[in-house]
């Protein structure tokens, strides 16, 4: 469509119409601007298109009658959903929840809008019902053959991880070196890794499919298992007897060795397991201060490990898809680790907790929640590479808050045991920070469930909270 006259009466030049972005038409607009040409040709004004309509009204009413045309994951909702994870943690509240004499809870797992699954310190498997606060005990597996180990002290259970289709769940077994397989929503019992396995505590799991998982063990080792899914579809038999459920007893299809490092060679035990869906490959942190990766296939094939900046007390470990990113905690920073850069581009973070270390890290969309050691959840946004901040204050009459405070949510005081050790070797100490050794987000209700107990390792006690 040829462009109405408006005033000039020069000859204008003819519209462009596919080759509109060529380079000749380009050459002919440069042309035409120049001094030399005078006043040069008239082209034609780039017609306006009209502005789009851009309300949270407009998209919500849109997306309710289902019209054509209204900004999907990539428009409004994708916004919606950065907005609220930025803006989130600084509206957040808590609700203790009493979890009784239980002692630690070292991790946890949302099974649907109202059930948190969680592990202890004290190796009881629960599911609290965070509206009632009604805990309800799961059996644990028991090895087939009998378990020298059994008259040590248990570590409890450390690692609660659900398959990407959430129909089952990894965990510890009674023998904290055995890793297993529950059934969901029933959490019936598929199988038990107790054969030719590992020889000392499981710290860490992964799943890398719906029926492959990994685990790490403080013996040194990560195994690689299979979960036949026969044992998911009704093959389960029944104990004639007591009407318990039989499950399979199975082995690890592949198993790797830590390297040993020169600086700790003793002191290689894997604490903390990711795994890049993306990318194909699975991360490791042991407690010689060194990470790990290998390419996770059928079987695990290491490609490298390194040494970590901050070695002491890495015990917690994330992945961030979007930024192919690695985060590990230890005792007073985060690292970030990409394993094709030689050269890291996001510094380190200091908690600056006073040394009680980063106990627990997730990522969602750009922002990493970190539980500390001394009870208190930092957030730190890894794009603008800087803390989140407490909110001004709103209301008419008070004076504004301080600006670049970092936001920090404490927990409450939690539960602990008075017994004979905290009265001789805590001088009876009414109160102890809770080290928040768990957190996890239900973030289509927006909200967040963490967990802990007090840290001096003697100490006997538990802290839950919801924060909505």
């Amino acid at each position: 469509m040829v462009p109405q006259q408006t005033g000039s009466r020069k000859r204008k030049a003819p519209a462009a119409e596919a080759g509109a972005g060529s380079s000749a038409s380009r050459g002919l607009a440069a042309a035409a601007a120049t001094p030399e040409y005078g006043e040069g040709l008239l082209l034609p004004k780039k017609q306006k298109r009209p502005a789009a309509r851009r309300s949270l009204l407009r998209y919500l009413k849109g997306r309710e009658v289902g019209a054509r045309g209204c900004a999907g994951p990539q428009g409004f909702e994708g916004e919606l959903r950065a907005y609220a994870v930025h803006k989130l943690p600084a509206l957040l509240t808590e609700r203790e929840l009493a979890l009784g004499t239980l002692n630690k809870v070292f991790a946890s797992q949302w099974l649907n809008a109202r059930q948190v699954v969680c592990g202890t310190k004290c190796n009881t498997l629960f599911v609290v019902d965070v509206h009632s606060s009604h805990i309800t005990r799961i059996p644990l597996l028991r090895d087939r053959a009998p378990v020298l180990a059994r008259d040590q002290p248990s570590c409890g259970i450390h690692a609660i991880e659900l398959n990407p289709s959430k129909t089952l769940l990894a965990t510890g077994g009674e023998n904290p070196n055995s890793l297993a397989v529950y059934q969901l929503p029933t959490l019936d019992p598929v199988c038990l890794g107790d054969r030719l396995g590992h020889k000392d505590w499981i710290f860490a799991i992964a799943w890398m499919s719906d029926t492959v998982v990994v685990s790490g063990s403080r013996d040194g080792t990560v195994a690689l298992w299979r979960v036949d899914p026969d044992m998911c579809h009704g093959s389960i038999a029944w104990h004639n007897d007591v009407g318990l459920p039989v499950y399979a007893h199975i082995h690890p299809k592949d198993i790797e060795t830590i390297p040993r490092a020169s600086t700790s060679p003793t002191n290689r035990k894997v604490r903390a397991l990711a795994f890049s869906g993306k990318n194909e490959e699975l991360g490791a942190v042991s407690l010689d201060g060194y990470f790990h990766l290998w390419k996770a296939r059928s079987t695990l094939c290491r490609l490298l490990s390194v040494r970590l900046p901050y070695c002491r007390e890495n015990v917690c470990l994330t992945y961030c898809d979007e930024l192919s990113l690695y985060a590990v905690g230890s005792q007073s920073h985060v690292s970030f680790l990409d394993p094709r850069q030689r050269q890291q581009n996001v510094r380190p973070l200091c908690s600056r907790e006073g040394g009680t270390g980063v106990r627990s890290l997730s990522f969602y969309e750009h922002i990493i929640t970190i539980g500390t050691g001394h009870g208190s959840l930092l957030f730190y946004d890894i794009r603008a590479q800087k803390f989140l901040e407490e909110r001004a204050s709103a209301s008419p009459g008070s004076s504004p808050g301080p600006r670049g405070r970092k936001l920090k949510l404490t927990s409450g005081r939690g539960w602990l045991n008075h017994d004979d050790l905290w009265v001789n070797y805590f001088g009876g100490v009414d109160e102890f920070p809770n080290a928040l050794y768990t957190h996890c987000y239900n973030w289509p209700e927006m909200k967040l469930f963490v967990a802990g107990g007090p840290l001096p390792s003697g100490l006997h006690g538990n802290y839950a909270g919801l924060w909505s």
